[in-house]
């Protein structure tokens, strides 16, 4: 009896050696060997490590925006994924980078054999950086919030959505306009808004010489106060701005409410303008030329 206890014992600890071997023998079977001098290996443990670990982060990065983000505006949320996004990159890189030097696997080796990729890769995304940190400074200082109508390289668009890399804006046309944030650093931009959503806008037009100037203004500033889209206060002005070569030049200036529809009301103004001048026989002039030919004697 006590024979065959001893065999049985024998037996589970061979069983358990040999599983365990097993076990070990598949975790040190190497799946990538590279290099002679300081080689570089991994193995299947290494792997499963490595995925273990990112998991891990990945767990534990949710959990941390989770709470961060529970008591923020929707506004500042939407910020803080946007660099969070770009940010936990980086996290995952340097924890998995750092559990691989932990266990031994030889970081040094990989970034020499890997110098001359590392640095064409960081020329290839200098613009794509410069993207970035663009994007970092803008939720920062805040110079444009989505909803700011804003002027950059000619194109007017109202901001839809800010983002790391881009900002999204739509035109007066309806048309989706695309703006890499580098453009921030580089470009003068200029934000309507700002300041408030009122804006000065304002309509030119010259007259004959000989008009009553004073009907000119009247008439201007009637044609400022018949649109609804023109406020009351502060009123329209009317400026005599030239004595030009061919007429008399006048600036109407007013203020409205939604400087991203702007065109709309100056273009119905200028339609108001030319019926008023019309029923008061207003000539808006046009530059002419006498021509003299001459007969050769």
């Amino acid at each position: 009896m006590m024979q065959e206890e001893q065999f049985t014992d024998q037996a589970k600890d061979f069983i358990q050696k040999d599983v365990w071997g097993s076990i070990q023998d598949f975790l040190e079977y190497e799946i990538f060997h590279f290099g002679t001098e300081h080689p570089i290996v991994l193995t299947v443990g290494l792997l499963i490590f490595v995925i273990i670990v990112f998991i891990a982060t990945s767990t534990i990065l949710k959990l941390t925006k989770r709470v961060v983000t529970k008591k923020l505006k929707s506004e500042d949320k939407l910020k803080f994924e946007s660099v969070f996004s770009f940010a936990k990159y980086f996290v995952y890189i340097i924890v998995i980078f750092g559990a691989l030097d932990g266990i031994g696997f030889n970081i040094t080796a990989v970034f020499a054999a890997s110098a001359a990729l590392l640095v064409g890769v960081g020329l290839a995304l200098q613009t794509f950086v410069q993207d970035i940190l663009s994007g970092i400074f803008i939720f920062v200082d805040q110079t444009v919030h989505a909803g700011d109508i804003i002027e950059i390289d000619g194109k007017v668009g109202r901001v839809e959505e800010i983002k790391l890399r881009t900002t999204r804006a739509v035109t007066i046309d309806n048309k989706v306009l695309i703006i890499p944030n580098h453009k921030y650093m580089s470009s003068s931009l200029y934000n309507w808004t700002q300041n408030g959503t009122l804006t000065r806008e304002s309509v030119a037009v010259g007259v004959a010489y000989g008009s009553d100037t004073q009907l000119v203004k009247e008439l201007l500033i009637k044609a400022a106060m018949s649109n609804e889209n023109v406020l009351k206060n502060p009123p329209p002005l009317v400026l005599f701005t030239d004595f030009a070569d061919s007429s008399l030049n006048f600036k109407l200036v007013f203020t409205i409410n939604d400087s991203f529809q702007a065109s709309v009301p100056k273009s119905e103004i200028r339609f108001e303008i030319d019926r008023l001048f019309r029923e008061h026989n207003i000539s808006i002039p046009f530059p002419q030329r006498e021509v003299t030919i001459l007969k050769p004697e």
